[in-house]
């Protein structure tokens, strides 16, 4: 592969910044509290944070992970998502080059938001989803129009199957045990890598969450038949994985 131009480093030079903005949503969007208008405070003592103390990593950096009103620490969330940002921009950059790598950045950083806030609070925002659906045909449409049969039938199939499961699921159980939002977010990985790539995508997030249910239990978690654990993540990490790699032959 060519060495790494202009538009490569740019991708990774934003990359931090882009992770900051990744933070604010995952941390505000579920609260439905705005993204931009809103100041940043500490959470613990509620001082207004100045510029100086939102540079990307070198601010946590500086501060040694502290408020420097009140010295409260202030966590690994944010330098966290940072560095998953930039990660993501590296791994994009080692795939593909140019406009290429920069769509798959932007699809990761999407998907990385995605499936923190699933994790954090167990919910996939509309607002997150569905866009994610119209970008990924839109996607088709502008770069590969004749993948956009492909892709249509992606997003709907997609959709059915995990609706069906939580049907099934819910008929037989009685209670909820697959939301929605997980089929709204096969739907967009449908709308993204095909109809030909979602037994790929369901059968590494089928993979992801019994490797991540096994490491709890041995690390002592108690799971049982009531226990929850977010499908969403899975489906997104699976979902990036085969659009960069291409589906599984079977």
């Amino acid at each position: 592969m060519a060495p790494l131009g202009l538009a490569e480093w740019e991708l990774l030079g934003v990359a931090l910044l882009v992770g900051s903005f990744v933070g604010v949503v995952i941390d505000r969007l579920p609260d439905r509290v705005p993204l931009v208008r809103s100041r940043s405070r500490c959470a613990h003592c509620a001082a207004v944070l100045g510029a100086g103390d939102l540079v990307p990593l070198a601010s946590w950096l500086a501060s040694r992970g502290r408020c420097r009103h009140c010295g409260a620490w202030l966590g690994w969330f944010y330098p966290g998502v940072e560095l998953a940002a930039l990660a993501v921009a590296a791994v994009s950059v080692s795939f593909d080059r140019g406009v290429d790598a920069w769509i798959d950045a932007l699809l990761g950083w999407w998907l990385l938001a995605l499936a923190w806030i699933d994790w954090r609070r167990g919910v996939l925002p509309d607002v997150l989803t569905l866009p994610l659906i119209a970008l990924g045909l839109a996607a088709a449409w502008g770069l590969a129009p004749d993948e956009v049969k492909d892709r249509a039938v992606g997003a709907a199939a997609g959709y059915l199957v995990l609706w069906l499961v939580a049907w099934v699921y819910r008929r037989l159980r009685g209670r909820e045990g697959l939301g929605l939002g997980d089929a709204k977010l096969l739907a967009a990985a449908g709308a993204w890598v095909g109809a030909s790539g979602l037994p790929s995508v369901l059968a590494g997030a089928a993979m992801g969450a019994l490797a991540a249910a096994g490491i709890m239990h041995l690390t002592g978690r108690r799971l049982d038949r009531y226990s929850a654990l977010p499908f969403g993540p899975f489906l997104a990490g699976a979902a990036w994985l085969v659009w960069l790699l291409g589906p599984v032959a079977y």
